[in-house]
């Protein structure tokens, strides 16, 4: 059983209310390209590989970013390699494991969904406030350091 006491009633409420803010985002994000030809895991899936440049990523690290079971991410990335977006390789390190690679064909697909997904949060974004929009920018590093704290 864990010893640690559990943080007060008001970071477990901030808690609460970040973990929700996110999960609309979430929605909301997965909602800016919905006429696309990639789904939103497709997507997602295309970017870490974008992230990734030259090594490439390991299966199990794709399933673990996008929160699925290691079939279902083989499945998302043999329909990405069937439409020239992605190559499977033999992992240098690991000759049982695949690294998976963005092709030039991939990175383009990334770059348009990101052109249009920009321009849909651009609208939005352009109806809050000037205070808003500051405020949010403000947020940005912070929600930057969550993100790097929950890294492996």
């Amino acid at each position: 059983m864990n010893d640690q006491p559990l943080p007060d009633a008001g970071l477990l409420a901030l808690s609460r209310d970040f973990r929700e803010a996110l999960r609309h985002s979430i929605y909301l994000v997965r909602r800016l390209d919905a006429d696309g030809e990639l789904s939103a895991a497709q997507l997602s899936t295309l970017k870490m590989l974008l992230d990734a440049v030259d090594d490439g990523v390991r299966v199990g690290e794709i399933a673990r970013n996008l929160g699925v079971k290691v079939p279902s991410a083989t499945e998302q990335i043999i329909k990405l390699e069937r439409a020239g977006l992605v190559r499977r390789e033999a992992d240098p390190d690991d000759s049982r494991a695949v690294r998976v690679k963005l092709t030039g064909e991939g990175h383009a697909a990334v770059e348009s969904a990101n052109t249009r997904r920009n321009a849909v949060m651009a609208g939005i974004l352009g109806s809050l406030s000037d205070r808003e929009r500051q405020a949010l920018a403000a947020a940005l590093p912070v929600i930057g350091r969550i993100n790097e704290s929950l890294q492996p």
